[in-house]
């Protein structure tokens, strides 16, 4: 299991919210505190598990390259995210194309409850089911505000829409997952 996502800080006090601008990123810094963030978006936006791994360098890779013209519209993990969701639609589009990269029931290791693995592998099947109902956009803004708990703002800025727009794709998820 990864770790809880932390906050995003440059030394002691500054933050990657909004940085300054006197402060260069360091890509260390960034892939440190956004990678926990990344794995766990990429796979609730609909990554097959065994290509999660592989996406995530996909959207550090990205970041690595486009870190420099970074220009502070929104903060770092808004930005980081936005790439996260592009490289998730990238992602699911090869597997459409290329069937043998849908996930596999894993492997029970260690001597562990087998029953417990089957469970806990339907749950998930389950919500990933539930998110596959939701259009792309709106699975997005879902995942953004309920998992990673950024704030609409947030999200709006990770996807670049108007914050009217992610308020209202936001609703609309909630109604349409709960009624799936």
């Amino acid at each position: 299991m990864l770790p809880a996502a932390k906050p995003l800080t440059v030394g002691p006090t500054a933050s990657l919210v909004r940085p300054d601008a006197s402060l260069a990123l360091s890509f260390e810094r960034v892939y440190d505190e956004c990678f926990a963030m990344v794995w766990r978006g990429l796979s609730r936006l609909g990554v097959p598990a065994a290509q999660v791994d592989d996406a995530t360098q996909d959207v550090f890779l990205k970041v690595h390259c486009h870190l420099g013209g970074f220009e502070g519209r929104s903060s770092v993990r808004s930005w980081v995210f936005g790439i996260a969701v592009n490289v998730a639609r990238e992602h699911r589009r090869r597997v459409r194309r290329d069937p043998e990269l849908l996930p596999q029931l894993p492997d029970v290791e260690g001597g562990g409850d087998p029953f417990q693995a089957v469970a806990s592998h339907e749950a998930l099947r389950l919500l990933d089911h539930l998110l596959d109902t939701l259009d792309h956009d709106r699975r997005a803004v879902l995942v953004l505000a309920d998992w990673e708990e950024m704030t609409v703002p947030e999200i709006a800025a990770a996807l670049d829409v108007n914050v009217n727009t992610a308020y209202s794709r936001l609703r609309a998820a909630r109604a349409d997952f709960d009624a799936a």
